[in-house]
């Protein structure tokens, strides 16, 4: 905000007072006046100099009073006591035949604030983060310790070579306008990041752990690109994390230096690693002196076999799994401790756990602050303890993950505050919130979509409630989709998490097969836990589809009729009730290293509606990493579906495979086609199995350009076309309709690039085995979520 410097003498006054020595900022010294004896018994206290501050309220501050006997050193005492207050920005102290003469120069009384050149911060969040006020008395020492405040604040945004210039503008009856001059300064992006000492982890895969980013031109929304030397902690811990959990017991960081560069334009990151050998755990043991706890049967509960691959995450889980079965024999406040004996020698970690009763102590009250968003229930309702119950440190920590798992935060901590009674605690809880609104646009090309073209919005605590809201619209030559998602996590306030999804879709299927289709509809979702590593999901969909196929296709007329075609075309509607239930046991749900999941999902329809079928789905795969550049992962998905009540599943119900789901073939070139007339129109199957293999391997390609590549299997059928599409109204078979449910089959190499416009895989393939009607394609690119 500007000021009208309608006081020039005044501005200039102030100027020059800024300019004598620093006296604005520096603090003066006590002064004691120099003339006149410095001993002798008062008589008289005489005040000169206040303007605003009456006599007795300076009395009132001085250890001296009439009759006293002082020195220098009470004399000294006075000065200090006087400049203490804030209240004066000079005194002089001086003792004179029995009179103790006191001469001050009183601080101005700020009239106003004022913020100049700030653009990058509100002003608002500037005043909430300095200390002095209108109506104020100004002191040096608070202008001071107020300009670090703020540039600490425009360091943490970034912006470190922020400067900030204190001016005032002097007024009548001693009062001032105190003006903070801004130059904030180009914001210090992070130029580079690096490693050094990593052999395991490539850089760009530390790259992902770290939560500071590169600066880049298309990370424009994103403020993790900045540098800010608090996130280089954190940084440190997640890169801790990172090897800790996969096996390196003495991994440690040893620095994490940020420099900045010549033109002072940003900061390149450099983090000094030792990760030393990857250990196994050895022997597992637990310890107790609690008569009602069996160490044999606890020992059996640690989800800790000897030889596994050592991680934190594991010592976790047993520490949660015996405090529970601690708990669950009546020892709510229990204290388990893990004890360490690493043996580098045979690269082992022996762990014994020490279960033992700790003293009781019950939470009193807990306190949330720092959420300027997120509302109290919804943090509420993610931790494990609620006033009144016994304290348990696990369950603290589990609290602490539930908090950070929701992506809310920036920062989590739980911090326990001693009260007046020893057996009781209080609990405060600390959090950092960071944006969760997302508004994305983007345009790509590839080989099955064209042109495409997305715009979507997303809040992921939506009011503050912790509610997924997201919206989007996609334009292709294939497809079409226009599409909403609400999800309420904890609905009914229990573990439920339930949504509705409203979506329209249009499919040009013209160059797999002679039809559009386009669908509108709605789904109603719940899901809930079945285990710590399991969940199920249940769901409703009611949608209409529209099949649309071109009338010369269905003129009789013509020769060229297609029956099978013909006969799917119109409107109709789908209602039916589906279930999906999933383990998962993978390290890394984006690229797992170890591990296996699998998926089982089935779909009735019929409950209403114009169609009726059952559909089952199972989906699974396996991880095994040899090591950073070699993992093998297996994976199959099959799937089954059948109508019931005579009725016949639609074309658009069926399975199609091809593309992504079975490399070396075109979406929808495999499975049962129509082939009459010279057409090429894929029917779609009512079974399907594919299995794939694929072996991650080296590029030696600079990490930096961030390229992996894999090779890769892929084998599998797809077919069982209903015999009403594939036979006359004459018994006979119909011509041109090709239903083998033969094996397909294809090898070859893919490439994943990240690049600017998001990642990207490109397909190499060789087709094994195949059949005359099926429609290949060696090479393909597309987009991909996965990288």
């Amino acid at each position: 905000m500007q000021i009208r410097r309608a006081r020039s003498a005044a501005l200039v006054s102030g100027l020059a007072i800024l300019l004598a020595g620093g006296a604005v900022l520096a603090p003066r010294p006590a002064q004691a006046q120099a003339a006149g004896p410095q001993q002798g018994t008062v008589q008289r206290i005489i005040v000169s100099g206040n303007e605003r501050i009456e006599q007795s309220t300076i009395l009132s501050y001085l250890p001296i009073g009439v009759g006293d006997t002082v020195d220098p050193a009470r004399i000294d005492l006075a000065l200090k006591a006087l400049f203490r207050t804030d209240l004066f920005s000079d005194v002089k102290v001086g003792l004179s035949g029995g009179d103790l003469t006191i001469q001050v120069v009183e601080n101005p009384i700020i009239n106003r604030v004022v913020f100049e050149g700030n653009s990058g911060l509100k002003e608002d969040k500037l005043r909430d983060e300095i200390t002095v006020r209108p109506r104020g008395i100004f002191t040096r020492a608070k202008v001071q310790s107020d300009i670090q405040r703020i540039i600490e604040l425009y360091r943490r945004s970034g912006r470190i070579a922020a400067t900030v210039t204190p001016k005032i503008v002097e007024l009548p009856q001693k009062r001032v306008d105190l003006i903070f001059e801004i130059d904030e300064g180009q914001k210090s992006g992070v130029l580079g990041i690096n490693f050094l000492g990593n052999v395991e982890f490539s850089d760009n895969d530390l790259r992902d752990v770290v939560v500071t980013e590169e600066s880049a031109w298309y990370r424009f929304f994103s403020s993790n690109a900045n540098y800010d030397p608090d996130r280089l902690e954190y940084d440190k811990e997640q890169l801790r994390k990172h090897y800790r959990n996969r096996g390196f017991y003495d991994f440690r960081v040893i620095s994490a230096i940020a420099e900045l560069s010549p033109a002072r334009n940003g900061f390149a990151v450099t983090y000094t690693l030792e990760e030393g050998p990857e250990y196994k755990f050895g022997k597992i043991s637990v310890e107790t002196e609690l008569k009602k706890l069996d160490t044999a049967v606890l020992t059996q509960l640690v989800p800790i076999r000897s030889g596994d691959l050592y991680e934190d995450e594991s010592i976790e889980s047993a520490t949660d799994a015996l405090t529970f079965a601690a708990g669950a024999a009546g020892f709510a406040a229990v204290d388990v401790r893990p004890r360490y004996v690493a043996d580098p020698k045979t690269r082992t970690v022996d762990v014994v756990f020490q279960v033992n009763e700790g003293p009781r102590v019950y939470v009193n009250r807990i306190d949330i602050v720092g959420n300027t968003q997120t509302l109290d229930p919804v943090i509420r309702r993610e931790l494990n303890l609620v006033e009144g119950d016994a304290y348990n440190r696990a369950l603290v920590d589990r609290s602490k993950g539930n908090l950070r798992a929701l992506g809310f935060f920036k920062d989590v901590t739980i911090e326990e505050t001693p009260t007046a009674s020893p057996d009781r605690t209080d609990l405060l809880v600390k959090v950092e919130e960071q944006p969760t609104g997302e508004l994305t646009f983007s345009a790509g090309y590839s080989s099955v979509d064209k042109l495409m073209i997305d715009l979507g919005i997303t809040q992921r605590n939506f009011r503050g409630r912790g509610q997924d809201a997201r919206a989007r619209v996609s334009w292709g030559s294939y497809r079409k989709q226009l599409d909403f998602s609400f999800t309420e996590p904890r609905f009914l306030d229990r573990n439920l998490r339930a949504g509705v999804d409203l979506y329209y879709f249009v499919y040009d299927l013209s160059d797999y097969s002679s039809y559009k289709t386009s669908s509108l509809g709605t789904n109603v979702r719940i899901g809930f836990p079945l285990t710590g590593n399991a969940f199920m999901t249940m769901r409703y969909v009611l949608r209409e589809d529209d099949v649309q196929v071109p009338d010369y296709y269905c003129d009789p007329t013509q020769q060229q009729v297609s029956q099978t075609l013909c006969d799917q075309r119109g409107r109709y509607t789908t209602s039916l009730l589906g279930y999906q239930v999933t383990l998962d046991h993978r390290n890394d749900p984006v690229r797992p290293t170890r591990g296996y999941f699998v998926s089982m999902a089935q779909d009735f329809a019929g409950l209403g509606g114009d169609v009726k079928y059952l559909r089952s789905e199972l989906e699974g795969g396996w991880y095994y990493g040899f090591n950073k550049d070699f993992v093998l992962s297996l994976s199959g998905s099959a799937g089954y579906i059948a109508g019931w009540g005579d009725d016949v599943i639609r074309i658009n119900d069926r399975f199609y495979k091809g593309g992504n789901s079975f490399r070396g073939f075109r979406v929808a070139g495999i499975g049962p086609r129509d082939t009459s007339f010279g057409r090429s129109d894929a029917l779609g199957g009512e079974a399907f199995a594919i299995g794939s293999a694929e072996l991650t391997i080296p590029t030696f390609i600079p990490q930096q350009y961030g390229i992996r590549a894999s090779l890769f299997t892929d084998v599998g059928t797809l077919g069982l076309l209903d015999d009403s599409m594939k036979i006359g109204s004459d018994g006979q078979p119909i011509p041109g309709i090709y239903d083998d449910l033969s094996l397909r089959a294809s090898a070859g190499l893919s490439v994943f690039w990240r690049s600017p416009m998001g990642p990207i895989r490109f397909d190499f393939s060789h087709i094994l085995q195949r059949e005359d009607y099926d429609r290949v394609e060696t090479f393909r690119f597309s987009q991909t979520t996965k990288f």
